[in-house]
């Protein structure tokens, strides 16, 4: 929370946690996906807080995930990204 000592106001400061399986994403794709996030949190919250608004994209190490008892790589990632089964 930070406190706004000019106007004695409390301001709310968004934060949104992205993490994905590291190398599934380029660096300009998770430029993109920061930009997204923030536009959609000030679509809701008002453009007063954009300034405020701090996206921190996690990566985890390939293999370090898992779903449904199954550890998923980069490439299995990648590979449903693709429209592999």
């Amino acid at each position: 929370m930070v406190k706004m000592t000019e106007t004695k106001k409390e301001a709310v400061m968004p934060l949104i946690q992205v993490k994905a399986i590291e190398g599934v994403f380029s660096k300009e794709q998770k430029k993109e996906v920061v930009k997204k996030l923030t536009d959609a949190m000030v679509a809701i919250e008002g453009e007063a807080l954009r300034p405020y608004t701090v996206v921190i994209f996690e990566d985890t190490a390939s293999g370090g995930w898992g779903v449904g008892g199954n550890a998923l790589t980069t490439e299995d990632v990648k590979a449903l990204s693709a429209g592999a089964k």
